[in-house]
């Protein structure tokens, strides 16, 4: 299906050429590649192939996701997963919040990946799992974009949240939530202690879940939801540089 909207400015996909290893980036849930782009640069600069693709329904209109699935959402991240195969021999892959999600869903589906670093990674939203029970929902509820600490900074995300979209993440979420045990790759978890999005709860279970013998859980105490572009956004970039150097040569 073509999308009938143009992409927003700054919301286009990113793809670096570099190295023989790749890394796949995702943005999350109603939000777009500029949450991610800092870190993709950073990866591209540090000389590695970096891959940071548009989620179907992303970045356009929220009408336009509203039409999407979660299996297109998945397809979206698996193409840019295929993108960096073509051009590498490793590939890690990062994600912040519903782009967490995905990052475990690659993990669980593609052992062959060397190492996941979810950011504040999605799994069980109670608020969006009784949202979808309730009768006479509007067609979309307020924004969820956005909160980050820092106030100079502003995430390019939709101004509504379509409901039906909710129900698509949630079931995503259900899916990935059943199989974390099928996880056996190193991961470098990082949580937000505050975060008005996505209970950091969600993180602990994640590390507590997966099958990685090499594993590790990183607080943030400085940044809201949106990670990557609050005051942590350098410290996620130096450890997640660090992790994908150990095990890259592992």
């Amino acid at each position: 299906m073509k999308e009938k909207y143009p992409v927003l400015k700054g919301a286009e996909p990113f793809y670096f050429e570099g190295n023989n290893i790749g890394i796949l980036v995702s943005h999350g849930f109603t939000g777009t590649t500029q949450s991610m782009r800092p870190l993709g640069e950073a990866y591209a600069k540090a000389g590695y192939t970096v891959c940071g693709p548009r989620l179907k329904g992303h970045g356009t209109h929220y009408e336009d996701m509203e039409q999407t699935t979660y299996e297109d959402w998945i397809r979206s991240v698996e193409s840019g997963y295929e993108w960096l195969k073509e051009r590498c021999d490793t590939i890690f892959v990062t994600g912040l919040s519903m782009g967490g999600t995905l990052t475990l869903y690659m993990a669980e589906t593609y052992p062959e990946i060397k190492g996941i670093v979810p950011i504040n990674a999605a799994i069980d939203i109670p608020t969006m799992a009784s949202a979808t029970n309730l009768e006479d929902l509007p067609r979309y509820l307020d924004a969820i974009g956005s909160d980050i600490k820092n106030p100079d900074v502003k995430e390019l995300a939709y101004e509504k949240t379509p409901v039906a979209s909710i129900r698509q993440i949630v079931m995503l979420m259900e899916k990935v939530r059943a199989d974390l045990h099928k996880i056996t790759c190193p991961a470098l978890i990082f949580v937000s202690e505050e975060d008005h999005v996505v209970p950091p709860s969600n993180s602990q279970h994640i590390y507590e879940k997966i099958s990685s013998s090499e594993k590790e859980l990183v607080s943030l105490k400085n940044s809201y939801h949106v990670a990557t572009l609050d005051y942590d956004q350098q410290k996620i970039v130096d450890l997640s540089l660090r992790f994908f150097e150990m095990y890259s040569e592992k």
